[in-house]
């Protein structure tokens, strides 16, 4: 199944940044484990990022056709509003399954969630949350989510949710609650630990950022002195500094050394069970 957490940071100036993160496994049934597939995505020439949980088949593929139009022009234009954008993705998914097999029961899971979060392309201030479901009974649904006044969880979904929700209660009791670095840590603590055999993996990592005129952002992970990049395990490489790179704590790395950088700020997490 699936762990994935949207957050969104907040400042004295409104929304400054939002985030989506994920586990990498994909499973069939309960015997075979794949701790390597995709499921976030950042949108290269635009603010966009979309991640999905639930059914693994048709998402998979079809969010990557989409990152793509869009990413070459051919989904929605550069002065859409989010609105617009999202409508092109909604009417892209629902007109594509259409297309799908009808015995999609031997194929397909019961239900599938995607989240999408934009920033305005007139307004970098101005932040935007959608959510789209299917269910095999009940069809498509969609729901805005409307953004929190301050620093903090937006949207957890998949089949760890109840073991990240009952976490995130104890994390916000801690010092940092209200923060980014508590969303990601609290993910990153829930996942090492979690019950639910259907999620592991290496946590992926996507955002977007109030800053005029920038596009949505991948991050590199570093997990157990590992790199990863969407649940790809990366060491071959030699450009390792062509991204970004955090750790569990959030913090920034150097992505050659897998330290945390030196002037970074420190972000220790002193609730993390281990």
């Amino acid at each position: 199944m699936t762990l994935v957490v949207a957050w969104i940071a907040v400042d004295t100036h409104g929304p400054s940044s939002a985030y989506i993160a994920s586990d990498s496994r994909i499973s069939w049934g309960d015997k075979h484990n794949f701790d390597y597939g995709r499921k976030v995505f950042a949108f290269n020439n635009s603010p966009d990022i979309i991640a999905y949980c639930g059914d693994v088949l048709f998402p998979s593929i079809v969010l990557s056709q989409i990152v793509e139009m869009a990413d070459c022009g051919l989904l929605f234009k550069g002065n859409y509003s989010s609105k617009q954008k999202f409508e092109a993705i909604h009417g892209t998914l629902v007109e594509t399954f259409l297309k799908y097999p009808n015995e999609v029961s031997t194929i397909t899971n019961e239900s599938l969630q995607i989240i999408y979060i934009s920033r305005e392309s007139n307004d970098n201030k101005q932040f935007y949350c959608h959510t789209i479901k299917w269910h095999r009974d009940l069809g498509w649904q969609d729901e805005r989510i409307q953004l929190p006044e301050k620093s903090g969880l937006l949207f957890a979904m998949g089949s760890g949710r109840e073991e990240f929700n009952v976490n995130y209660i104890r994390y916000q009791r801690g010092l940092n609650e209200n923060t980014s670095r508590n969303v990601f840590q609290c993910f990153c603590d829930t996942l090492f630990n979690i019950n639910d055999k259907y999620c592991g993996g290496a946590p992926q990592l996507v955002g977007l950022f109030r800053k005029p005129n920038s596009n949505a952002k991948k991050f590199g992970i570093i997990k157990d002195d590992k790199r990863f990049l969407f649940g790809a395990y990366i060491d071959k490489l030699a450009n390792f500094d062509n991204i970004e790179w955090r750790n569990e704590q959030f913090e920034l790395c150097d992505g050659l050394s897998m330290q945390k950088i030196e002037t970074a700020q420190p972000q220790p997490d002193i609730l993390r069970k281990k």
